[in-house]
């Protein structure tokens, strides 16, 4: 999701997104996006990944963009460079490369002494002088597109993998006299691969630090950025406070104003502004202006939370309204209710909404007033 979000900001004429493994669930998280799904049947290597959009770009002739989609770090500004960069060198192939504190896993540049692109030598395919090598190779690169294809017809698998690989596309142009050429990332842990949980949660935490910061520098105070955790599509008004312990996920709205956590779970869900939410957790929910939630308050999937109203200690409230300035102070479940403006919910209060067979609503008008274990 993150590598198609980027793609998406720099408004490329198409993307196509090749899936095979899994290939299912990629296609539903992401859509809701303007892509093209390409289907690899077979995993037979990067080279044969690129090699199934051929039918679909036969009459292109243009420059196309490469990378992989396990790279969630990489940025919009230097994707844009390299095209820049691909640009005006007049180059068949233009590889982004880097130089990270640990190259193992990662294929090795070869350069003559000139200085000049030859090839790139996978790791599992590279001697030891080869892998003392420090330049690596982050998997993205720009082609010309008609050079790229006719290459591609000349890749074999006479690898340790007995893969297609893409980078022997390199060799190819070399092995031609063809420009190669090579633009190094700025910051190396851009182009940092997945391919194991530690690198997943290094990769995450890279992520994170780059969302909190962006917040805070527009005027959102995270009280503590080791424990706060913030998903990319979450948005965040300004004068909001976010208390350690706290988890925004989804497509989380915030108000202006507002304080959140500390450990607090919000997921899918809208507050606006002027609202508190202490030790607790919202699911697909809307908590309106002014209202307080918590603590230890469960707030589950389509449950609206009207202006100025409180939801207090040990309270559930599932698929239900609370109206305008109405409180739940503490001990209750609410399921499958509308409860009025100005209601006072005594403790103890239970809707009881299932009779074994079927789901019932409990309607409840304005300036109630429930007692205490109903």
């Amino acid at each position: 999701c993150h590598v198609v979000g980027t793609l998406l900001e720099l408004k490329l004429d198409k993307i196509y997104v090749v899936i095979g493994n899994h290939g299912e669930e990629v296609t539903k998280a992401i859509s809701d996006r303007n892509l093209d799904f390409i289907w690899q049947k077979e995993q037979l290597g990067t080279g044969h990944a690129v090699s199934q959009v051929k039918d679909k770009l036969k009459n292109f002739d243009g420059t196309v963009l490469v990378l992989c989609g396990d790279v969630p770090l990489i940025r919009s500004t230097t994707l844009k460079k390299l095209l820049d960069f691909h640009m005006t060198s007049d180059s068949y192939s233009t590889i982004l490369t880097f130089y990270p504190e640990n190259s193992t896993g990662y294929g090795r540049i070869l350069r003559d002494d000139e200085g000049n692109v030859i090839e790139i030598v996978e790791e599992s395919d590279a001697n030891e002088e080869q892998l003392k090598i420090k330049e690596a190779n982050s998997g993205t690169y720009c082609f010309n597109w008609k050079k790229l294809s006719q290459a591609l017809e000349l890749l074999n698998t006479e690898n340790v993998k007995r893969e297609l690989y893409l980078t022997d596309v390199v060799k190819i142009f070399s092995s031609k006299g063809e420009k190669i050429s090579a633009m190094n990332v700025e910051v190396w842990k851009e182009v940092i691969g997945i391919n194991n949980r530690e690198e997943l949660a290094n990769a995450n935490y890279e992520m994170n630090k780059r969302i909190l910061k962006k917040w805070m520098n527009s005027g959102v105070t995270i009280m503590d950025p080791n424990s706060t955790y913030i998903h990319n599509q979450v948005n965040i008004e300004n004068d909001t406070v976010i208390y350690p312990f706290t988890f925004l996920e989804g497509s989380t709205i915030i108000g202006k104003n507002c304080e959140i956590g500390p450990s607090t779970k919000l997921v899918n869900s809208i507050v606006e502004d002027n609202s508190k939410i202490t030790y607790s957790i919202v699911f697909d929910s809307k908590i309106k202006k002014g209202t307080l939630v918590g603590p230890f308050s469960h707030i589950r999937p389509g449950t609206e939370i009207s202006e100025n109203a409180k939801v207090g200690s040990f309270v559930e409230i599932k698929k239900s309204i609370v109206g305008k300035g109405s409180k739940v102070p503490h001990l209750s479940y609410i399921g499958d209710a509308e409860i009025g403006d100005r209601v006072n919910i005594g403790a103890g209060t239970i809707t009881v909404n299932y009779d074994g067979y079927k789901k019932h609503k409990t309607k409840i008008g304005d300036d109630v007033n429930i007692g205490s274990d109903s």
